[in-house]
């Protein structure tokens, strides 16, 4: 199959891939670095590399899990706070081998937009190298994101824009 080929049909099998269908087998160290590797090779104006990841696994990640439902439990007026929504944040995470927060960092140099637009293009290459290597995948923007700036210890400049969650697909 010619480069285009295989390009083409990469493009066309990747999926948002949820955590219910992840089966709680372990990410190998090596494609995950793989996966984080590609997204340096995103497009980025004056070579900025505008993205800022933090990968969260084992106790970091169930770390990140209680400070997501916190922020859902203290940030929800009481009329609208779900028990089962809360639950399903702690939930959703501990089937996830491997979060990964994503964070801008605005440089100044140029708009801000081509920042955003950059590391949107360093998570589509996570995407892809997701697929390649049949790694579950998605990117979710909830609003507790707003609140987590403190925790990821993120400066003034930067601001958390997702989380990005993977794991090894069920092969039922």
């Amino acid at each position: 199959m010619n480069k285009a080929a295989v390009l083409k049909e990469i493009i066309e099998c990747r999926r948002s891939i949820f955590p219910k269908d992840y089966s709680g087998e372990k990410i190998e160290e090596g494609v995950l670095n793989e996966i984080l590797n590609s997204a340096n090779f995103a497009p980025n104006h004056k070579k900025t590399k505008p993205w800022r990841f933090q990968v969260f696994r084992n106790e970091k990640k169930l770390e990140l899990a209680n400070k997501l439902a916190e922020i859902y439990k203290n940030t929800t007026r009481p009329e609208v706070f779900l028990e089962k929504k809360y639950l399903d944040i702690t939930h959703k995470i501990s089937n996830t081998d491997t979060l990964i927060t994503i964070s801008v960092n605005f440089s100044g140099l140029v708009p801000e937009w081509e920042e955003i637009a950059a590391t949107a293009m360093a998570v589509q290459n996570m995407y892809l190298t997701s697929t390649v290597h049949q790694i579950g995948c998605y990117w979710s923007t909830p609003g507790m994101i707003q609140h987590l700036g403190e925790f990821l210890n993120l400066e003034e400049n930067q601001k958390c824009i997702g989380l990005f969650y993977l794991g090894k697909i069920k092969t039922d």
